[in-house]
């Protein structure tokens, strides 16, 4: 159950990190269109949290099919 406990907490804390490598925030620090630089985070935010939300679903499956066995 800790295991479990302490990858929530990991992916939580990994969704609000700015997510931005050192090319694409030096264009659009250059830029100055705050409002283009937060949506290019976003974007990156989104499509990192779709391997998280596969592999929780996989897990999940897996679990209810472990039990059910029992």
């Amino acid at each position: 159950m800790s295991k479990f406990f302490f990858g929530i907490c990991i992916f939580f804390i990994g969704v609000s990190a700015n997510a931005q490598c050192a090319m694409c925030r030096a264009a659009l620090e250059s830029s100055g269109n705050n409002a283009k630089a937060e949506a290019v985070n976003d974007g990156i935010v989104f499509l990192m949290a779709i391997p998280y939300i596969i592999v929780a679903g996989i897990g999940f499956v897996v679990y209810k099919m472990y039990y059910k066995k029992k």
